[in-house]
């Protein structure tokens, strides 16, 4: 497929994989108000299907429904097109399709990592050609972590979770749980308990496996009974964290096998899965098949 045949109508699947923070600390405040953060994001081989559309007349519609409450226009992916297309300059819109998966408001990523599959596709469908770099700032002005999606590596983050820097990480396999809870990211910012200046930890901490903990983690754990309901049920199956600064939770495991063994003991009614980690982004190999299919094509 090159890059005219895929501004014709067929649509395009594009994976926009979840993510875990493995320890999430605030080290401090910046003079603007935004928190300093450090964490290590691990990206999952698990995530949402974004479908996309090219589109001649230069609309960009989203199709289905967004997040709750969330207009078209608010949408971070009719953003994403739209920031792309207006700093490109191109007449191209597009249509987007999300097949959500990620639960909302988990700490999973999904919002971003939907932004960040737009911004890498149609930079390839719209035969932009921008650099990784100046898509991980466009990605910066949509969020804070719409940058570690577009790189589409495992990665050290400090800053608000933009300053990163690509880390190994070992095979793993979690369990994932959700409690359901849409943890609202801003109130708890503001919340009086959240530990802001934490001592900063140091790679070598955490390779060496001292416990870094999520300063989300008590905050929300006494605030939502749900939280901790889960957290007490993964228990029995080993230590459970938080992700970012959302609901959901997880456990680590270094084989699959143990991992649905684990699953196989919760509760069944724990909204829980098993995913894998990535060593580099679902997104990522698509766009090499794409773009191997594009150079290809007669």
């Amino acid at each position: 497929m090159t890059a005219d045949t895929a501004r014709g109508q067929a649509w395009s699947s594009w994976p926009a994989p979840a993510k875990l923070n493995l320890f999430l600390r605030i080290t401090g405040r910046r003079d603007d108000g935004y928190h300093l953060l450090q964490t290590v994001f691990r990206l999952l081989e698990w995530g949402d299907a974004v479908r996309l559309r090219v589109r001649e007349d230069g609309q960009v519609r989203r199709h289905g429904a967004s997040a709750p409450g969330v207009a078209e226009e608010d949408d971070l992916t009719v953003r994403a097109a739209k920031l792309l297309q207006s700093v490109a300059n191109v007449g191209f819109g597009a249509d987007i399709l999300v097949e959500k998966r990620i639960p909302s408001g988990g700490g999973f990523g999904g919002g971003s990592s939907d932004a960040a599959s737009v911004l890498v596709a149609l930079n390839a469908l719209w035969g932009v050609g921008l650099g990784l770099d100046e898509l991980a700032d466009l990605g910066l002005r949509l969020g804070a972590d719409v940058p570690v999606f577009v790189r589409g590596e495992n990665a050290w983050a400090e800053g608000v979770g933009e300053r990163l820097t690509t880390v190994r990480l070992p095979s793993a396999w979690y369990v994932l749980a959700d409690p359901g809870v849409h943890a609202p990211t801003a109130a708890l910012f503001r919340s009086p308990e959240l530990t802001r200046d934490a001592a900063p930890a140091t790679m070598s901490d955490f390779v060496s496996g001292v416990p870094l903990g999520n300063a989300f983690e008590p905050v929300l754990r006494a605030r939502e009974p749900a939280v901790e309901a889960v957290f007490a049920a993964l228990s029995c199956i080993g230590p459970a964290r938080l992700t970012g600064s959302g609901s959901g939770c997880f456990v680590e495991f270094a084989t699959r096998e143990a991992a649905e063994e684990a699953l196989t003991v919760l509760a069944p009614g724990l909204r829980a899965w098993v995913a894998e980690g990535a060593q580099a982004s679902p997104l990522h190999r698509a766009l090499a098949d794409w773009t191997r299919q594009a150079v290809s094509a007669p």
